[in-house]
């Protein structure tokens, strides 16, 4: 499925630089990156969501997305993309919930079906949350 996110979350879209590792992160914690001067974290959506196995990093992207909760301590987050995003049009008509979706990922606030297309909305809340017990646990 398709990440949606609203276009004034996403600062900029980078190619992929190797991280700095971070000790005891999990999976989907690549490490880290930098940009613009920040250390920044590099995360793979589908390893924390449980929507992949793997992750490939050849030809991939990095959206840095604007956080919302700790704009001090954490103000971006590195997220992996495959592909480039694109800007999609969205009204509420034409979301609707999917229904062959059932139970809870994590870091994902809903799934939807934007016409054809299977559609999550992450949950950057969520997410932040992981991110600074990853960095609370990191030696």
């Amino acid at each position: 499925g398709r990440v949606l996110l609203p276009n004034a979350s996403v600062a900029e879209v980078i190619t992929f630089s190797e991280p700095e590792r971070v000790s005891n992160a999990p999976e989907w914690m690549f490490g880290r990156i930098r940009w613009r001067g920040w250390r920044i974290p590099l995360i793979s959506f589908s390893l924390l969501a449980g929507m992949a196995l793997e992750e490939r990093v050849e030809g991939a992207r990095v959206a840095v997305v604007k956080a919302l909760d700790d704009p001090l301590r954490l103000p971006y987050i590195g997220v992996l993309t495959q592909g480039f995003p694109r800007l999609t049009t969205v009204s509420p008509d034409i979301l609707v919930p999917n229904l062959d979706f059932s139970g809870e990922r994590p870091g994902v606030l809903i799934n939807l079906m934007l016409r054809d297309d299977q559609v999550v909305i992450p949950d950057l809340a969520a997410i932040e949350s992981a991110l600074r017990d990853v960095f609370a646990n990191a030696a």
